[in-house]
């Protein structure tokens, strides 16, 4: 496996992307999504790393927005071909290293409740659980965490 940090403009990136949305769609209703759209990925302050096997096939991403205060993850998916290997691990490992090169000392998240893997993931990482942040609402369809990373 080898995770590097690529554009989101590419048809199998897309096509990840686009199964993350699919999934999602089966678990939450449109107004408690909180997504980010390709133009948005591809802004200067998104860090958007891709996950390929050993075929060179993209199982996975994940970005996060850098911003003054904190970093946001965002769009974090392996697909099911990909899962069982430790790919988002290593995913959210590169992303909250190259985030803290970048000078950012907190990470913050907002999930779903029924994403029961992407929680204990989180949770594994030392995020732990907090409000509504930014422009977020008290929404029970959404589970904020956060994770300090200062040196």
């Amino acid at each position: 496996m080898n995770i590097a940090f690529e554009s989101p403009d590419q048809p199998e990136v897309i096509t990840l992307i686009a199964d993350l949305d699919a999934y999602q769609d089966t678990l939450y209703p449109p107004e408690s999504r909180h997504a980010l759209d390709l133009a948005s990925l591809k802004q200067l302050n998104v860090l958007f790393a891709v996950a390929r096997d050993r075929e060179g096939q993209a199982i996975g991403c994940g970005a996060i927005v850098l911003n003054r205060e904190f970093g946001e993850v965002k769009r974090m998916y392996v697909s099911p071909r990909g899962r069982g290997q430790g790919v988002a691990k290593k995913l959210l490992a590169l992303l909250e290293s190259r985030a803290k090169d970048s000078g950012c000392h907190l990470l913050k998240l907002e999930t779903g409740p029924y994403q029961h893997e992407a929680l204990a993931l989180y949770a594994s990482a030392g995020y732990e659980r907090r409000g509504p942040f930014g422009d977020y609402t008290n929404d029970p369809l959404s589970v904020f965490m956060q994770k300090h990373i200062a040196a």
